[in-house]
């Protein structure tokens, strides 16, 4: 269970999602004064360098966040949305970039000033560099070579009490701060989903954290693969939602095809992560029309074959 290392995948087109959902997620929760608590249940490392061994090892950030800061697109054509999703229009090549992109991509540059992505910030930093004095956050993390990472990357940022980093399962104890003094709260859930018991184990957290919390801001990460318990995750928490009587949204951003192909040597070729999905339980009234126009942009951009499409949807 401790074979997987973020640092591999850092900047990919996942990480682009997850981290333009929660940024969009945040500024709207922090227009209220009062004091915010953030729970990470799977913080890894927290700082990420793209030049490095890791990141160069894999590649992806080239089909991430660095493609989308260069402004290149692939020539693959996105399919049609998926039901249910916003009607997808292409935009135009000299279109601005949506607000939340945007955004995004202001957050990436103020931890790179002269350009480009050489450091990745991992939700730990995007949550701090974003947070208010008095709010706080709590980051859990297994994994030995990450937590020491992180404890030292956190220590570099001398934000005392602000910032609590727990060597400790994040599913199994974070529940402990739900609900903050403040009642307000976001929790983001992105294990690795490594081993399949992580999607249980995502949805048992989520029914005793509403149980705790009920007005809580449930964030969920998880990829989209061939495997029928990645499937039944969103599923599973729009019908928790909806039996809680709480608001949910769900995106996803497909990149690429999911199939394995084999090529005339006979040689197979796995496809790596094709897709990955947002799923949030009280989000902000904000978030939908920002994502509607976010993610026609990218899945246009982000694309790496005729089969690069999103979905967004909404209920309660």
């Amino acid at each position: 269970m401790f074979s997987y290392r973020h640092a591999f995948h850092a900047g990919n087109h996942a990480d682009v999602l997850k981290h333009t959902v929660l940024i969009a997620t945040l500024d709207h929760l922090l227009e209220k004064e009062a004091a915010l608590t953030v729970v990470d249940t799977h913080a890894g490392a927290g700082l990420y360098r793209l030049d490095g061994d890791y990141a160069g090892t894999s590649g992806e950030a080239a089909d991430g966040i660095l493609r989308l800061l260069s402004g290149k697109k692939e020539p693959a054509t996105p399919a049609p949305a998926a039901k249910p999703a916003t009607k997808k229009v292409a935009p135009e090549a000299e279109a601005p970039l949506a607000d939340a992109i945007a955004r995004y991509l202001s957050v990436i540059h103020d931890f790179n000033p002269k350009g480009g992505a050489r450091i990745y910030p991992g939700s730990p930093f995007i949550v701090q560099h974003l947070l208010r004095d008095h709010d706080k956050l709590k980051l859990f993390e297994l994994h030995p070579t990450d937590a020491r990472t992180l404890d030292a990357n956190i220590a570099q940022l001398e934000a005392g009490r602000q910032i609590a980093v727990l060597r400790d399962d994040g599913f199994g104890s974070a529940t402990k701060f739900l609900p903050p003094p403040s009642r307000r709260a976001l929790v983001l859930m992105d294990p690795s989903y490594e081993i399949k018991s992580d999607y249980g184990r995502v949805l048992d957290f989520a029914a005793e954290a509403l149980k705790r919390f009920a007005t809580g801001t449930y964030a969920v990460w998880y990829p989209i693969i061939p495997r029928p318990e990645a499937h039944d995750l969103p599923r599973r928490l729009k019908t928790m939602a909806t039996k809680a009587g709480k608001p949910w949204l769900h995106a996803t951003l497909t990149v690429k095809s999911s199939k394995i192909t084999t090529d005339a040597s006979g040689e197979t070729h796995r496809p790596g992560l094709p897709a990955s999905g947002m799923f949030l339980i009280n989000p902000p009234y904000t978030l939908k029309p920002l994502l509607a126009a976010a993610l026609p942009q990218l899945a246009e951009r982000l694309a790496q074959d005729r089969h690069a499409t999103f979905s967004l949807d909404s209920g309660g």
